[in-house]
């Protein structure tokens, strides 16, 4: 297939790659950083700096995978930050909407991501595809983000858009955690009551795989795994499988002066349950925590 890819130098982008390019697939790159990109990937990249790219890109592409988004939790909320979050994502998504609608030879796909963030935060509820969004603006981000992917159905290409939670791998949120453990420092952040929704990153990208070839995969689903842990849960098995301590816990106003608004995110999650998933028969090879971090530790 021909496949152009959004995001393919981020975490989940890279791996997604490596996979595509073992399966013979004809990768099409957009980046804001093609040189990089053209580093990291050996793919055909396309300068997202030129409008003209875009349509480059998309025609007669047989799938599109929209993963493009500044990092969520890497720098401290301020508007500036709060700003560049949301347009990576929705300016992001609206160009390649367009490069579709104007494409001669549309794409049969559009997988798109989201985030759980959708739905706001809570320890006591349960979140599925159904489920209202939050008030909080991760969640009018997502809003935002999924309205303009929506607007692709009018071109006649199916839109899969998966609301993503916490990636488990080697990096990513998960990584940002192993260094304090392996200095027997580890603990849970914040009360450790919060829900983590997870799904590991081998997994994430079968299911996006699975969402370009399977016809049956249309509209929203939580991608994220089925058993979802408290956070004091998930620095108990990181520590077991990791032979360290989980002693030491992470006050919430450190990480409120790191990242401002943005820790609330870390420090009150969301259970979220991937419902539609389940319905659809997706298997999950890493369907819990502990297999899915012994996946990539040691």
């Amino acid at each position: 297939m021909k496949i152009a890819i959004t995001g393919a130098t981020g975490f989940v982008g890279r791996r997604l790659v490596e996979r595509l390019q073992a399966e013979g697939h004809e990768l099409r790159i957009l980046s804001q950083r093609p040189t990089v990109a053209q580093q990291l990937t050996g793919c055909q990249v396309f300068d997202a700096a030129d409008q003209a790219s875009w349509l480059a890109a998309v025609e007669g592409a047989d799938a599109v995978i929209n993963l493009a988004g500044e990092p969520i939790a890497e720098q401290r909320w301020t508007p500036a930050q709060k700003q560049r979050l949301k347009d990576s994502r929705v300016q992001t998504t609206r160009a390649l909407v367009s490069a579709i609608a104007a494409a001669q030879q549309k794409p049969a796909v559009l997988v798109s991501a989201s985030a759980i963030g959708y739905y706001g935060t809570s320890e006591t509820a349960q979140f599925s595809e159904d489920s209202p969004a939050g008030q909080d603006y991760l969640a009018e981000i997502c809003q935002a983000w999924e309205q303009e992917a929506q607007a692709v159905t009018v071109s006649g290409t199916r839109l899969v858009t998966l609301r993503i939670g916490i990636v488990v791998g080697p990096g990513g949120a998960i990584g940002k955690m192993l260094g304090p453990f392996k200095l027997f420092a580890g603990g849970p952040i914040g009360s450790g009551q919060q829900w983590v929704s997870w799904i590991q990153r081998e997994d994430l990208v079968s299911l996006i795989l699975e969402a370009i070839a399977n016809p049956s995969y249309q509209g929203t689903y939580n991608a994220t795994a089925p058993q979802p842990v408290r956070m004091v849960e998930l620095s108990r098995i990181l520590g077991e499988v990791l032979q360290r301590p989980s002693w030491l816990p992470v006050p919430g106003f450190a990480l409120e002066a790191l990242l401002g608004e943005g820790a609330l995110l870390v420090l009150e999650g969301q259970q979220v349950l991937p419902k539609r998933l389940e319905t659809s028969g997706f298997q999950f090879r890493y369907p819990d925590l502990k297999s899915a971090l012994q996946q990539f530790l040691p």
